[in-house]
């Protein structure tokens, strides 16, 4: 029979149900789910949306906070044999109607509070918190029974996972059932994911990492899960002291955020036993301020994109000794090289771009037929990453491509000025670009955001001078109060440099 060996993201859900039926799968608020009750739920929400009109295949935006009905909606239209189109919920405007054109959305589930944002025209069904919303609905609705014809397979995708958009528009990569599962079981292969645990889900479920990396597997292997409405600090050691959350996912912003909570000193977290962190590099000395605080803590760096589901390698606890800067060896499906201009592998200890195969990556990039041909280049995945592979296998990332900076026709990456900057304990956070400059085709700019306001910034070069050679010294830095970033927490230099090249 067609079909009879696919895997689908719904059916990872199925089999967690029926090994442990009445073992509780998620808490929200008030709410808890048993994995039989939220298999059920998954079920009766997919038949409400096909009994809207939606046909497989058809594209279903989602527009809203963290919820248990955010993993509902998406489950459902897994299961309805719909592609799933996760929307950043802090998008407006133009960048909102975008992703919503770009992908023909039939449907967008949103929160009602920022419905309201979306584009006129489109068919909009409420997630939760009104009369006729999808979560009310379950009661009365009939589970969806997906018949060979028009149930998901496989091959079908299940997801346009936008990118973040950091350098340019968005592009939505096209994520097959298959693809995701296959990142899936290498997310609880590499980072040890147990039904013991008790995982807090904090970040954005919209992005590809908390719900593919962390909840997604987490529900594979049968853990009681807790879904936040954000990265909140006093609730999350609420959580790890009440004996509920041992396991964090965070980009290093929100770990440095947390680290200088007054909390993270006087609370007691022994509980909490795994710290995952990814999504942008993170400094060093802030890697080695939270080792410092919490010896027993097992940190792992996760590291990849969107394309990739989006795990590609982890650097494990046991492997941080000695290579802090590394982002690890790749997982278990995936496959890495570092090539150079022409697509030529390198020497270990070259720099170069990374490439991938993996049946982890995306079909291509929606409707964007030429970026996919400028991405997928003889079988391999361009990533746009500059690493370093060592002759053990492990990568150390030097910085995205387009922001390494050419000065004076020497390359500098943003990425080891940036360490050599928070190693002073007046530097919160900081961003390196290179802006135009005649002398030095980009002189390289530090931006900046201070803890200590005395700071100055003859004495931050005066720091770096001590710290990098003398090309790689920033010309210039720049005090701001934050920097601009995607919800994903990687800072938007693409903004940075806009807005400083005229300033």
């Amino acid at each position: 029979m067609t079909g009879v060996r696919d895997s689908t993201v719904d059916g990872v859900l199925t089999r967690s149900a029926r090994r442990t039926p009445r073992r509780t799968a998620l808490r929200y608020g008030e709410r808890a789910w048993t994995y039989e009750e939220l298999d059920a739920a998954v079920s009766r929400a997919a038949g409400v949306l096909r009994d809207s009109g939606l046909t497989s295949g058809d594209r279903v935006g989602a527009y809203a906070h963290n919820s248990d009905a955010y993993l509902i909606g998406f489950l459902a239209c897994a299961r309805a044999g719909l592609i799933h189109v996760p929307v950043n919920q802090n998008l407006t405007g133009d960048d909102l109607a975008y992703i919503v054109g770009q992908s023909g959305c039939s449907l967008v589930l949103a929160d009602p509070d920022i419905a309201g944002r979306l584009p006129s025209g489109v068919p909009v069904l409420a997630l939760r918190d009104a009369d006729d919303s999808l979560l009310t609905r379950l009661a009365d609705a009939s589970a969806f029974a997906s018949s060979e014809e028009d149930g998901p397979r496989g091959d079908d995708l299940a997801q346009l996972l936008y990118t973040s958009g950091t350098t340019a528009l968005p592009k939505g990569a096209m994520l097959s059932h298959r693809a995701l599962v296959h990142e899936y079981v290498s997310a609880i292969t590499a980072l040890d994911l147990k039904e013991t645990d008790r995982p807090v889900h904090s970040l954005p479920l919209y992005h590809s990492a908390q719900m593919h990396v962390f909840l997604m597997p987490y529900l594979a292997v049968g853990a009681e899960s807790t879904i936040l409405d954000g990265p909140d600090a006093e609730r999350i050691f609420d959580l790890v002291e009440a004996g509920r959350a041992d396991s964090l996912f965070a980009p290093p912003t929100v770990w440095i955020g947390l680290s200088r909570h007054p909390g993270f000193e006087t609370r007691d977290l022994r509980a909490l036993r795994k710290a995952y962190y990814g999504a942008s590099i993170m400094p060093v000395p802030v890697l080695e301020r939270l080792r410092a605080r919490l010896p027993g803590l097992a940190f792992y760096n996760c590291f990849g994109q969107s394309e990739i589901g989006p795990l590609a390698t982890v650097l494990g606890p046991a492997e941080h000794e000695g290579r802090l800067d590394s982002c690890g060896r790749p997982v278990l499906f995936v496959e890495a090289r570092v090539v150079d201009e022409d697509g030529r592998e390198v020497p270990d200890g070259t720099q170069g771009e990374v490439v991938y195969r993996s049946p982890q990556l995306c079909e291509g990039y929606w409707g964007k037929p030429e970026e996919t041909a400028e991405a997928f280049r003889d079988g391999w995945f361009r990533s746009g990453d500059l690493a370093v592979r060592d002759a053990e296998g492990y990568f150390t990332v030097v910085d995205r491509v387009k922001d390494v900076i050419n000065s004076g026709g020497v390359l500098v990456a943003s990425r080891q000025v940036e360490d050599a900057l928070y190693g002073h304990a007046g530097v919160a956070e900081a961003a390196v670009i290179g802006l135009p400059d005649e002398r030095w085709i980009e002189a390289v700019t530090a931006v900046v955001v201070r803890s200590d306001k005395d700071l100055t910034e003859e004495e931050l070069i005066t720091h770096a001078r001590g710290k990098l050679a003398r090309f790689k010294v920033p010309k210039r830095v720049v005090f701001v109060d934050e920097l601009p970033r995607n919800a994903s927490g990687k800072i938007l230099k693409r903004e940075l440099r806009d807005l400083y090249a005229v300033g």
